[in-house]
C-alpha cells in the first residue's frame, strides 16, 4: 500500500492505494503554506486514522505539486509519519511518457500524472481535462508523445473575478439553471458560468481534434468536472481518481 499526494494550488487530495491499484479513501483538504511540517504530518496521521489504515502497512509515498514551496514542509512531514522516503513527481523519475514540448522542464506535475493515467488506463490518443484552480486540457496523441494544451481560469476563479469586478452582480452557486436563456440574474450568472463553460470545453475539443486530424477519447476529472461535464456535448469520462491512479503507475515504474 503507498499514500499518494496531490498537491494543488487551493486543495491537496491524499490516497491510500493498494498494491493492486484499488483506492481505500479519497481525502481534501486546503492547500496552507502557513502550515508546519508538524502540522501537516498530524492533519495526514488523522486522515488515516479516520480512514483504519495502519501506518505500518504502508510501504512508500509518492507526491505530485504544483505548490513548490510547499513540496519540502509536505515530504518532511511524510519522512516524521511513514519514515520513508516519498518520491516525487519531477525529473528522474520514470513515467513512460514522450514528451514533445519547446521545453520538456515546465511541464506541471499534474500534467504529467494525469497524462500518463489517461494514457494507461484508457488508452491514446487522449484529450486530458482537469479541472481545479485552473481547468487544464493537454494532449496526448497516437504515438504515445504528450504534445501540448491549453490553460485557462478555472470555473472558481472566474466566478470570484465576477463577483470582485462588478458593484451589482452577486456570487451565486455552482449549480446548473433550469434554462440558458435565463430570466434572472441570478440564473443568468449561472448560465453563464456553467453552460459557458462547457461550451468552452466542447469548443476546445473540436478544435484539438481538428488540429490532430482524428477523434480522441477525452477523460476528465478534478474537483469542478462533476459540476461543468454532464452539460458537455462530447462523450466525456469523468474519472474523479485519475491522479492517484496515475500517481499508483509512476510509483510502481520506480519503486
Amino acid at each position: 500500500m503507498i499514500l499518494a499526494l496531490d498537491m494543488g494550488n487551493t486543495n491537496i487530495v491524499a490516497g491510500c492505494i493498494g498494491k493492486n491499484g484499488e483506492i481505500f479513501f479519497t481525502e481534501r483538504f486546503s492547500t496552507d503554506l502557513n502550515k508546519t511540517e508538524l502540522e501537516y504530518a498530524v492533519v495526514l496521521k488523522t486522515i488515516l486514522e479516520l480512514n483504519y489504515i495502519d501506518r505500518e502497512k504502508i510501504e512508500g509515498a509518492i507526491i505530485s505539486s504544483v505548490v513548490p514551496p510547499l513540496t519540502h514542509i509536505i515530504k518532511s512531514a511524510l519522512r516524521k509519519l511513514l519514515k520513508c522516503e516519498p518520491l516525487v513527481i519531477g525529473a528522474g523519475l520514470k513515467t513512460g511518457l514522450n514528451i514533445h514540448l519547446d521545453d520538456p522542464s515546465t511541464m506541471g506535475a499534474d500534467l504529467v500524472v494525469d497524462s500518463v493515467a489517461a494514457m494507461n488506463i484508457y488508452g491514446t490518443p487522449s484529450i486530458v481535462i482537469d479541472m481545479g484552480t485552473a481547468t487544464t486540457i493537454t494532449v496526448i496523441d497516437k504515438n504515445d508523445t504528450y504534445i501540448g494544451g491549453a490553460i485557462f481560469p478555472g470555473v472558481n476563479v472566474s466566478v470570484e473575478a465576477l463577483a470582485a469586478g462588478t458593484s451589482l452582480l452577486p456570487r451565486v452557486s455552482l449549480g446548473a439553471p433550469k434554462k440558458q436563456i435565463a430570466t434572472n440574474t441570478m440564473d443568468a450568472i449561472k448560465s453563464g458560468i456553467i453552460f459557458g463553460e462547457a461550451s468552452r470545453i466542447d469548443g476546445m475539443i473540436d478544435r484539438f481534434e481538428e488540429e490532430l486530424g482524428y477523434p480522441a477519447k477525452v477523460v476528465a476529472t478534478g474537483g469542478l468536472a462533476s459540476v461543468i461535464i454532464p452539460h458537455c456535448t462530447h462523450e466525456i469520462v469523468y474519472d474523479p481518481e485519475l491522479m492517484l491512479k496515475g500517481l499508483k503507475i509512476i510509483y510502481d515504474k520506480n519503486a
